[in-house]
């Protein structure tokens, strides 16, 4: 079947079945073209929380279909691929947090967005790439847990003087990037503005214009009147880069930038997914109720 036909074919099923088609900023270029929402994880599962769907096609990883379940359990939630997992998220576990908890009586645990629903549940407060400074400096505690990535904590520490007890976490897409691929860049296009993910390695975000969240880098691209860009993140974000800013050339920091994991979702799974409704994820009210606890405190934090 030809890609455009299983686009309208897949677009008949959202409607018959009542449901929304979310896609991750990093996720295949013709999967993102006909999805009702793309953005980040968080803002995909909140915007799919107060929609009038009955159904959640989530074009992302685990962690994220999660998400989605823990903030809307009434609706059913469908990830095309079960196998989408997330490295970074699997670098921790309940049981490993909770030693670390015991180790450190009383300090808060802040969870990066990019975890285990049961590993929220274990969370006080749980953040994005977008927030994290403010959830961090949100605390009355002169000390935290920082998990699961050690790169962003690193990054969210140079913002406070707070102490961090850091879990060795760490994306391996964004850490395949190294600083000599983007001094040679640099050198190339001395022009072009570095903006890059502060999951990425510090020696990487040391050398950056910008560093901020997939969704900061769209505002920033657009509104910098700069006319290229390199760009320090998963390759998936420059499909709407170049839609939102055809005038404008984006150059990828390394070839190595692609996540397998968010590219997995074919035309085809999300197609199967409506036709069998499955896979289905849901996470048990037990781990669901603490786990939105975390989320909650994090959204109750005023946006500027």
């Amino acid at each position: 079947m030809e890609q455009q036909s299983i686009q309208s074919e897949i677009r008949a099923l959202l409607k018959q079945r009542n449901a929304v088609l979310l896609a991750h900023n990093y996720m295949r270029d013709e999967v993102q073209e006909i999805a009702d929402i793309t953005g980040d994880s968080l803002a995909l599962s909140i915007e799919a929380a107060a929609t009038d769907a009955d159904v959640i096609v989530f074009c992302g990883v685990h962690f994220m279909a999660e998400s989605a379940s823990i903030l809307a359990p009434e609706k059913t939630v469908l990830l095309p691929r079960l196998d989408a997992g997330c490295p970074m998220a699997d670098m921790v576990d309940a049981e490993s947090l909770r030693k670390m908890k015991a180790e450190h009586p009383g300090v808060p645990v802040v969870t990066y967005v990019n975890s285990s629903a049961a590993v929220k549940a274990e969370t006080d407060i749980c953040c994005t790439s977008a927030n994290a400074v403010k959830v961090v400096q949100s605390l009355p505690e002169k000390e935290l847990i920082f998990t699961p990535d050690r790169n962003l904590g690193r990054f969210v520490s140079k913002f406070t003087d707070k102490k961090f007890h850091l879990w060795e976490g760490y994306c391996p897409t964004h850490e395949r990037l190294k600083p000599e691929a983007v001094l040679a860049l640099k050198e190339q296009y001395p022009d072009a503005p570095f903006v890059c993910h502060p999951e990425c390695n510090p020696a990487v975000s040391a050398l950056a214009d910008h560093v901020c969240s997939t969704t900061g880098m769209y505002s920033y691209v657009t509104e910098n009147p700069a006319k290229r860009f390199i760009i320090g993140t998963e390759a998936g974000i420059l499909w709407r880069m170049k839609r939102e800013n055809p005038e404008k050339e984006f150059i990828l920091a390394s070839p190595a930038l692609v996540c397998p994991n968010m590219k997995l979702t074919s035309l085809e799974d999300i197609l199967e997914a409506l036709q069998t409704m499955k896979p289905v994820v849901k996470v048990p009210e037990e781990i669901r109720i603490p786990a939105k606890r975390a989320l909650d405190r994090m959204l109750a934090i005023p946006r500027d």
